[in-house]
């Protein structure tokens, strides 16, 4: 499994942050179960989150095209 990239983490964290602050004002609980359960919410959103950013990926460089010799060639009018 490959290691996380700088962005997934930074994703995730914030996502985690922002998503508990969210819940928690929105909700206006004050038990700790409720706490407990907008926590375990966050964390599996900002795990989510952080899965879903694309990893990079190597680039390729693709071949030249291949351009037909000038014999074939038709030419267009206008």
């Amino acid at each position: 499994m490959p290691r996380p990239t700088a962005a997934q983490l930074a994703y995730g964290s914030c996502t985690v942050i922002f998503s508990t602050l969210a819940m928690l004002l929105l909700s206006q609980t004050s038990s700790g179960l409720g706490v407990t359960v907008i926590a375990l919410a966050a964390l599996a959103l900002g795990l989510l989150v952080a899965m879903t950013v694309p990893l990079p990926r190597p680039r390729t460089i693709a071949p030249p095209a291949e351009t037909a010799p000038e014999s074939e060639r038709v030419p267009t009018t206008l």
